[in-house]
């Protein structure tokens, strides 16, 4: 009896998730020769398999001491992959302040090609310099593949970025956007720095 109270809970061919990319980003996903996969599974130390035949993609544990945040962060990575991140960018996800935050453009605005064109320019902007601005002031990754826009950022940074692209979606002028950009992380550095103030100099 003592034996099965023994038993982790997270078990290698027990505990499994399970994600889906398209297609056309697994051989990104796997990398060359395996490489990333190679890499990943080595980082999170979890078992990665892939059907290349449909974009499915199980995440198993490699021993019973993986953690379960391992198996939730690879989630992440192989979403933020899916999600037309390169990998290079992507491993930014695995760090332990990161997170991913990822807008599906047709749940918030419907279906309608035209729309959907008009609003991804907005975000991305002439050039790109929309998305780079947005980027740049709040310290995080941004892409929009197909109908997804994905952040990649420290919490509070990447949900700053989301309100600024949501506002964009909604139709407000960049200038405005920036504006608020620039106020509130002038307000989060200005309380970070103070934060790290304290926690070096409290007695």
């Amino acid at each position: 009896m003592g034996e099965d109270f023994k038993h982790p809970a997270v078990t290698p061919g027990m505990t499994r998730l399970y994600v889906r990319v398209p297609l056309d980003r697994v051989g990104a996903l796997i990398g060359e020769k395996g490489s990333v996969l190679k890499e990943l599974e080595k980082r999170m130390g979890v078992k990665v398999v892939v059907d290349s035949s449909n974009g499915t993609i199980i995440i198993e544990p490699l021993s019973p001491t993986t953690p379960v945040y391992n198996l939730l962060k690879t989630k992440d990575f192989i979403r933020a992959v899916g999600a037309g991140f390169s990998p290079d960018r992507a491993w930014r996800v695995l760090e332990e302040d990161q997170v991913l935050i990822i807008i599906d453009l047709k749940e918030v605005i419907g279906d309608s090609p035209n729309h959907l064109t008009r609003v991804k320019g907005r975000i991305i902007g002439e050039g790109g310099k929309a998305r780079k601005n947005i980027e740049s002031m709040t310290g995080t990754y941004i892409n929009i593949y197909d109908d997804i826009v994905a952040i990649i950022g420290d919490y509070e940074s990447a949900q700053v970025a989301r309100e600024a692209i949501e506002m964009l979606i909604q139709g407000r002028q960049h200038s405005t956007v920036y504006r608020y950009l620039d106020r509130v992380m002038r307000e989060i550095k200005r309380r970070r720095m103070s934060d790290l103030w304290l926690k070096e100099f409290k007695p």
